[in-house]
């Protein structure tokens, strides 16, 4: 490249100089010379001074080109004169950021030469520069002269010719070449002339056609099925597609060999080019409705495709779910209650066709808006899609290549403002998939019924220990999770946003699919309202402490004793998995509906056990650490035993959702907040903040989040199930939790009515200080009592001194240390009675 700049003819003059001086042998010739100034420019030390001359020269003139938009005017007038006078004369002072020279060079290349274009110029500069001096090959230096001198010529005469009333834009070379022309060919000429010229440069360069551009406008036309139950743009025909994706890879190989022969050696360059551009997908979930009507969009490069997704899920008959009641009874847990029936579907209220729909203005018109935002602060898109949901329409937007996410995420106001909607969220990007979404609230959201997602096919026929349907979700599924994978769930929202709902649809969804022996409920409702419904299947669902009137728990005190009985209860699960060797809950139950494990060793059928905590904040206002502590420990250790956690409060500030608890509930469910901070503090980022209530939730399952609107189950229904399940037989006896065996209030003085004296008090005290562990379900096992009567005697024993008081968590400490002292206690008891 360097040999073609410097190409010369050889002087005719100083070669018959040359003949002339031949005898002087000293001189040197001046191909000589010639020679040694190609060595000198090819030398590295000289590419590196180039190099980096070219780049801080590039800046300067950048810099200068920039202030020059804003300091011409005032500069004009002194620029008159020649550049000699200019530079020398100190009494010429410019406004040019980048002083005399900045403002001369600005002049000649902007004004008096090619307007903005001159910025390219700066372009090219810094790209040779970067060439020279870093070694690096940006672009090919032959192509980079070519391109930047088409669009420096064409830029000129194009801003010339649109904004022929601000001349400074295409510069003298613009402004007279768009003169010459129009006098030439006319105004409509010249911009025909611009037209072809861009055209000619696309073909050349890129091998653009029109048919490439109609194969892909016709192939982007997505599926449009019949199943679709709101028809959106009636009046118009639909087209449907035999393919609901497609692929378009063109790629373009231009090789070019050119050939120079010099001194009998041969140099081969050959440049490759090649070009993968791969056309967007579109891939619909089921349906996709595609607007074939008048599109008077901004862009018309922009496809705009709207979706409904129908998921097509089979909804059961009431016979098929009351068939499977009939599988209740083959399992010994359920032969005590053999003849239990699950809830019918008749119970749940049935919308019927009352659900409302988004209107094909509506989204046209968000459409519009959010496209006029965008372009407003200069950001371009490829194409837009419309996912109707519930109460949600998600928009998913392809942006243009360059265009940065967080730009548009910084939209969030602004496109809200346009709207004039209560909250938009920005997901930006959207996970797994190439695409930035927004969430636009519709004018006239839909009612997801309890009913429709209880007899979805999804819920029915769900393979969960503890399966919980929450809503549907923006794409219209049904969404289900399994509560023994959370393993604990944490519900926050503000007053009147739908937690009690969702605590009610949690609830209603385990009493539709479990049977009476598989699962237990502990209640705690501080405020004694929300919770009272539930008082009626106390003899089939309801734990509670021995000597307890109520099921529902409503007293502090007993809050705390019941989590402390929790604790208990969950210690002697795992006692009973270390004597089955089995490690989880499943592996126990199945291994004793084989009958794999005697009953008589202490063994039994372990039913879920669920606490559900209806106004978390309000316990810890009052207990603090007493409801805490017993809290984390269940949440750290109950999950392989079967007992999970529900908790829900309305205030999710620091202070109540501690860390301890916070990492210890990694399932959360935000309803709507009123700021942030709440949003930050349930689910660890921001959007809770920004949903629009009434059942609006988003779901937290690790690190992913799912909007879900809730489904409804009004308090009439909850009250219909609960006394459906009430009239049918339950137990003879609630299930009750372990008796929480406190520090005894006599204190222990060693003796007591001997009318008080357990039977077995010998026998269990021998059971203990042979074992060395002061526990009572030992006692249960050994004695094959009860947990009451095995507490009683551990407390007899604690006034016996015999084993030590309660310590929490730890086993109580035996102070007899062997059986001969004990004997020797016991004989000294009887002596002295």
């Amino acid at each position: 490249m360097v040999k073609n700049q410097f190409k010369t003819t050889p002087n005719k003059e100083s070669e018959i100089a040359e003949v002339k001086n031949s005898t002087s042998e000293k001189r040197p010739s001046g191909e000589t010379i010639f020679k040694k100034f190609i060595h000198l420019i090819k030398g590295e030390k000289t590419k590196n001074i180039v190099g980096l001359f070219l780049l801080i020269f590039s800046v300067f003139i950048t810099v200068s080109f920039i202030s020059y938009f804003f300091t011409w005017k005032i500069d004009q007038d002194k620029l008159g004169d020649s550049w000699y006078n200019i530079l020398f004369n100190t009494n010429i002072i410019t406004e040019n950021w980048m002083g005399k020279m900045g403002a001369l060079l600005s002049h000649q290349f902007i004004f008096s030469g090619f307007g903005i274009s001159s910025f390219i110029i700066a372009f090219v500069l810094f790209i040779v520069g970067i060439k020279l001096f870093f070694k690096t090959e940006v672009i090919s230096t032959r192509k980079l002269f070519f391109h930047s001198l088409f669009f420096i010529v064409w830029f000129s005469v194009c801003l010339s010719f649109v904004l022929n009333k601000i001349p400074i834009l295409g510069g003298a070379f613009g402004y007279q070449s768009n003169i010459w022309l129009s006098s030439v060919i006319g105004n409509i000429g010249v911009g025909l002339i611009l037209l072809f010229s861009i055209i000619s440069y696309l073909i050349v360069n890129y091998n653009f056609s029109f048919a490439s551009i109609s194969k892909k406008n016709n192939q982007s036309v997505d599926d449009i099925t019949q199943n679709n139950k709101e028809t959106i743009y009636p009046e118009k025909i639909y087209q449907k597609s035999e393919e609901n994706s497609f692929t378009e890879n063109r790629i373009i190989h231009k090789v070019e060999n050119e050939m120079n022969l010099e001194n009998d050696n041969s140099n081969t360059v050959v440049e490759s080019t090649i070009e993968d551009k791969q056309s967007e997908v579109i891939l619909d979930l089921s349906v996709t409705e595609k607007i074939e009507e008048n599109k008077e969009t901004i862009d018309e490069d922009i496809t705009f495709v709207v979706e409904k997704t129908e998921v097509k899920e089979e909804i059961l008959s009431e016979s098929e779910i009351n068939q499977k009641v009939a599988d209740f009874g083959e399992y010994d847990p359920t032969l005590d209650l053999s003849s239990y029936q699950l809830p019918p579907l008749e119970l749940l209220k049935d919308f019927g066709n009352s659900q409302k729909t988004v209107t094909s203005e509506e989204l046209e018109a968000n459409k519009n808006r959010i496209l006029e935002t965008l372009q407003n602060y200069s950001i371009k898109i490829n194409s837009i899609k419309a996912t109707i949901g519930p109460t949600v329409t998600l928009y998913e937007i392809v942006p243009e290549a360059g265009v940065r996410i967080s730009k548009i995420k910084n939209l969030e106001d602004d496109i809200a403002l346009s709207l004039a909607a209560l909250g938009i969220r920005i997901i930006a990007p959207i996970p797994g998939k190439g695409t930035i979404g927004i969430e636009v609230p519709n004018q006239n959201p839909e009612i997801v019924s309890m009913r429709t997602v209880i007899a979805s096919d999804k819920f029915q026929n769900a393979k969960m220990e503890l399966p919980i349907v929450m809503g549907k979700t923006i794409t219209n599924e049904t969404f289900v999770f399994d509560l023994t994978k959370m393993p604990h769930l944490l519900m926050a929202g503000a007053t009147g946003q739908g937690k009690s709902v969702g605590l009610n649809a949690v609830l209603t969804s385990l009493l539709y699919k479990k049977h009476p022996s598989q699962l237990k409920f502990v209640l705690v409702d501080p405020k004694k309202v929300e919770l009272t419904l539930y008082n009626k299947i106390e003899r089939h669902f309801l734990a509670k402490l021995p000597d307890t009137e109520d099921a529902i728990i409503t007293d502090n005190q007993k809050v705390i004793n019941t989590l402390n009985s929790l604790c208990i209860e969950m210690e002697q699960r795992y006692e009973l998995l270390k004597d089955a060797m089995v490690r989880n809950i499943v592996e126990y139950n199945s291994k004793f509906v084989e009958r794999k494990l005697n009953p008589n060793d202490g063994h039994k059928f372990l039913p879920y056990i669920v606490l559900v905590i209806d106004e978390f904040a309000d316990l810890i206002m009052t207990a603090g650490k007493e409801v805490e502590t017993p809290i984390a420990r269940l949440a750290q250790l109950a999950r392989a035993i079967g007992i999970h956690l529900i908790i829900a409060t309305q205030r999710p500030s620091a202070n109540i959702i501690t860390g301890i608890i916070k990492a210890n509930f990694p399932g959360r469910i935000a309803f709507r907040v009123t700021s942030g901070i709440d949003s930050r503090t349930i689910l660890d980022s921001s959007g809770a903040d920004q949903l629009i209530g009434k059942g609006d939730m988003l779901i937290s399952q690790g690190n992913t989040l799912v909007r879900v609107q809730c489904a409804f189950v009004d308090t009439p229904e909850v009250e219909q199930i609960c006394e459906f399940i009430g009239n049918q037989r339950g137990y003879p006896e609630v299930f009750t939790l372990p008796e929480c065996v406190g520090e005894s209030s006599t204190g222990g003085s060693g003796t007591f009515d001997d009318d008080d004296k357990d039977a077995l008090f010998d026998e269990a005290a021998r059971i203990i200080v042979s074992s060395q562990q002061g526990s009572a379900s030992l006692l249960q096992r050994k004695l094959k009592i009860g947990y009451n009567r095995a507490g009683r005697l551990i407390d007899q024993m604690e006034q016996a001194k015999i084993i030590g008081p309660f310590e929490g968590s730890k086993a109580r400490q035996v102070n007899i240390t062997d059986m001969a002292n004990l004997e020797q206690f016991l004989s000294e008891m009887k002596n002295n009675k």
